[in-house]
């Protein structure tokens, strides 16, 4: 019994956390879809539904970080990789150790509003009291913080030097201005590097903001109570219900439908099969949200088709490596979402700016590796009518999905967060009763959880973040970087393609969503000042970042396909060169030639199909 005990503890423990991050996400759903249903039968909305969706945003965003937490699955850069491996335990040690002290300052700094909040007596909505609504932020932090201390090491001495972080806001006395602010700049450059060491990104976000906040004699508290900032916006509540459509339909089996769909029809052609694997990644990605699950899940499947087909094997895993990082510009991209949140763009005009881009950049991948495979004389298959038929009949339900939420939004007949809510129905329907190709109680409770895992993986540093963010603009850092590079560089042209080499620079070392909450609130009023358009900049932005998932020796994706093919890194840096470089000169044309992004947006306007 003494053995057994913790481990039922803990597999108990395990599924009221997986069970209470479906029943968040089951209730903003039912909450969404009856707003909709109330608006429609009683001409009425339901008071403060809309409200509490988003309060479980802030409940997805905690309990998904304290599941990535768990799986050790918190973003943080790779660069440890690059690390002898006899130096990786005492330097994992040591970014475990400020991380944990990090977040349980990040903790102690929740409690304290909530703390305040329960003074104040202030009302959510049906009667549910805010200070209740808050304890995700401390709990979350808490469960975070033990997390990164056991991950820190294999062995309990390892932990406990790792727990001596919990005694940073203690030494620090985060919670009251300091006597002496000589300690601040030696703590920033501390967190940078244990940043560089593998701390998770929030971790170095919330700490920077903690520590700004600190030397400026404001609260702690400051920090997560803007991160209870992301229950205001009507809008962010859409990203996590439609990463979680995207996972049902991604698990569902829409991969397999849409590869016959592609292979149906264009594998007849010369290469063919080329631009049916292109063509399937890149549909695929955006219904992950994250390429890097695209090369894992979907290249063991493509591969082995492809080298078949007579494909050479540099073509095939440069193929599948490359194809899985161009597919973030199309309907239902989690990053585009996050963007246009974050620099106040609406998505819709994101999404048609970022389908000529994106048609480019999947043409120049797949008319790259077509060629190497018409050279080898690589297998086609004859067109076969009834066979296209079918393979249309058996997708048509994937392919209509897109316009059937894309119309509603514009055509206003639902909010942005109902449409998504409705792509989850729509995904629980049809793969569960229609297709059946998912158990309603086996596989989609294992859904929700992945997808909670990657949404509190991103949207935890998108809270944190946001206090580091209104720190710079107190401090008028971006005011200041205009006014230092509008000194150094005149011309848009020179700007354009500094932003090019920094940006694919951030796209090395950075995942995205990081990218997103760090990147863009500079670089807004750089580009606004230099006359980009800030759809174009969207854009020019999201492209950089796809190629930067490939630039060597840092490149996410690189790491990922090195990983999932068994190939060393060097292999894959030689692999995917000659895709890198044709896909170098497409993210130059897409940002030299703004009418790649604006030109179907102008033609919509005209229309009036679109709100400029």
């Amino acid at each position: 019994m003494r053995v057994s005990l913790p481990v039922t503890l803990n597999g108990s423990a395990r599924r009221a956390e997986e069970g209470l991050s479906l029943a968040v996400f089951a209730a903003m759903v039912l909450l969404a879809l009856g707003e909709v249903a109330a608006r429609t039968v009683g001409g009425r909305s339901i008071p403060g539904s809309i409200v509490l969706v988003q309060h479980l945003t802030l409940w997805v965003t905690l309990l998904g970080a304290a599941l990535a937490a768990r799986s050790d699955r918190l973003l943080a850069l790779s660069t440890p990789y690059f690390l002898p491996s006899t130096c990786r335990g005492p330097v994992r040690i040591f970014a475990s150790a400020i991380g944990a002290g990090v977040s349980a300052a990040l903790c102690g700094a929740s409690a304290d509003l909530v703390r305040i909040e329960r003074a104040a007596g202030g009302v959510v909505a049906w009667g549910v009291p805010s200070w209740v609504a808050m304890t995700i932020l401390p709990a979350g932090f808490a469960v975070i913080t033990g997390r990164i201390i056991w991950h820190a090491a294999d062995t309990t001495r390892g932990r406990l030097l790792a727990a001596a972080g919990l005694a940073l806001p203690v030494i620090f006395g985060l919670h009251q201005a300091p006597a002496d602010t000589r300690a601040l700049m030696p703590s920033l450059v501390a967190i940078a590097a244990a940043t560089a060491c593998g701390m998770p990104v929030f971790a170095a976000m919330g700490g920077a903001a903690l520590l700004f906040f600190w030397g400026d004699g404001t609260p702690a508290n400051a920090v997560p109570g803007e991160a209870y900032r992301l229950t205001t916006s009507p809008m962010l509540p859409a990203i996590p219900l439609f990463a979680l459509g995207g996972y049902l339909l991604a698990e569902g089996g829409a991969s397999r439908r849409l590869t016959r769909l592609f292979t149906a029809l264009f594998s007849w052609m010369p290469g063919g099969l080329a631009f049916v694997a292109t063509l399937v990644l890149a549909f695929f990605t955006p219904l992950t949200g994250a390429s890097g699950v695209t090369i894992l899940s979907m290249g063991g499947v493509l591969l082995p088709i492809l080298v078949g087909a007579r494909y050479a094997e540099s073509t095939a895993i440069g193929l599948v490596t490359v194809s899985g990082s161009i597919g973030l510009l199309f309907f239902p991209s989690l990053p585009v979402f996050l963007y246009a949140f974050y620099a106040n763009v609406p998505f819709e005009r994101l999404f048609v700016a970022g389908l000529l881009p994106g048609v480019l950049l999947v043409l120049v991948v797949a008319g790259w590796a077509a060629g190497q495979g018409w050279l080898r004389g690589a297998v086609r298959t004859r067109f076969e009518p009834r066979e296209s038929a079918s393979a249309v009949w058996e997708a048509k339900w994937d392919l209509a999905l897109p316009a059937l939420v894309l119309g509603g939004v514009i055509a206003g007949t639902s909010t942005l967060v109902e449409a998504a809510a409705f792509t989850v129905l729509y995904a629980l329907v049809f793969e569960c009763f229609v297709h059946r190709t998912l158990s309603l109680s086996k596989d989609v409770p294992r859904v929700v959880v992945e997808c909670a895992t990657l949404i509190g993986g991103f949207m935890i540093i998108l809270g944190v973040a946001l206090g580091f963010t209104n720190f710079l603009v107190i401090a008028e850092i971006p005011t200041r970087a205009l006014e230092w590079t509008q000194a150094r560089i005149e011309s848009p042209i020179v700007f354009l393609l500094a932003l090019n080499v920094f940006l694919i620079l951030v796209g090395a070392l950075m995942d995205i969503y990081s990218a997103i909450v760090i990147v863009v609130p500079l670089i807004l009023p750089l580009a606004s000042a230099y006359g980009v358009n800030p759809v174009h900049l969207a854009v020019i932005f999201l492209s950089n970042m796809e190629l930067g998932y490939l630039m060597p020796p840092m490149g996410e994706n690189l790491f990922l396909s090195s990983y999932r093919f068994k190939q060393p890194l060097l292999r894959i840096y030689r692999f995917t060169l000659p895709y890198t470089a044709m896909l170098l000169v497409a993210v130059l044309l897409i940002t030299y030639l703004p009418w790649l992004s604006l030109s179907l947006l102008a033609a919509l306007d005209r229309h009036g199909y679109l709100t400029p």
